[in-house]
């Protein structure tokens, strides 16, 4: 098969996509999603209320995940839950700080944040420095974040993006100060380090239901029924493919 004609597979497969997940998210308004239980989000929810009540603040450590590389996905993933967070913690005095490794994605934190900030009933000045870029390679980017932990009053670090070895430094700062810790990573040798040593880990592609838990909108509850149904179909296609196989069809 072609390169031409792999191309245009993909590209049905993401029209195809793309219009179930509009449809399912039309559909799915008229009944609430329900998900299988996942700790760490309940987790989340305590500490969120934590952070409201006693005016402390929430760090999101974004990674290093660049938006025009393979690691975008996971980026957008972890601005979709600072967006959300920002949003339940807007009657708190203290919004939630972000950290990134990378310049465009820090840029949009602080857009993130800014964009929260007009809609949220609280008269203070907007601080733009809440989204902050505290490093451009893995180890400095996790040693200007470290002070965040401790310095900044946080309640809760989550770590949602794109890491490497580096992660376990944050999530080590967490534990020394006491406070609560989330991560999750769509980079492997990150989630082995982060499964041992965060207080709530998410494993795998839970990281992209982030949005679906935290309830950011229609669109994320329909993108895991899709994720679903694509794995089916992948599914299909291995077994009919195997049939055929041994038919000395192909």
């Amino acid at each position: 098969m072609t390169a031409f004609w792999l191309g245009v597979i993909g590209f049905v497969l993401v029209l195809m996509s793309g219009g179930l997940m509009l449809g399912l998210a039309f559909l799915r308004r008229k009944s609430p999603p329900t998900f299988r239980e996942i700790p760490a989000f309940r987790h989340l929810q305590d500490a969120i209320g934590r952070a409201v009540e006693d005016g402390s603040r929430l760090h999101v450590s974004l990674g290093r995940g660049g938006l025009i590389s393979p690691q975008s996905a996971s980026a957008l993933a972890g601005l979709v839950g600072l967006r959300r967070l920002a949003a339940l913690t807007s009657a708190s005095d203290n919004p939630p700080i972000a950290s990134a490794g990378d310049a465009s994605l820090a840029m949009l934190s602080q857009e993130t944040l800014r964009s929260v900030h007009l809609t949220s009933p609280v008269g203070t000045a907007f601080d733009p420095t809440g989204g902050r870029l505290t490093g451009l390679t893995p180890f400095s980017y996790a040693a200007g974040a470290l002070p965040l932990v401790g310095d900044e009053n946080v309640s809760a670090s989550l770590l949602l993006g794109n890491f490497g070895p580096e992660a376990g430094l944050l999530t080590e700062a967490a534990e020394r100060q006491g406070t609560f810790s989330l991560a999750a990573s769509d980079s492997l040798p990150a989630q082995a380090i982060l499964y041992a040593s965060a207080q709530d880990p998410l494993i795998g592609e839970e990281l992209f239901a982030v949005g679906a838990y935290l309830e950011a909108g229609p669109l994320h509850p329909a993108s895991l029924i899709v994720q679903d149904l694509l794995r089916w179909l992948v599914v299909v296609v291995l077994l009919v493919g195997f049939v055929l196989k041994l038919a000395g069809v192909l």
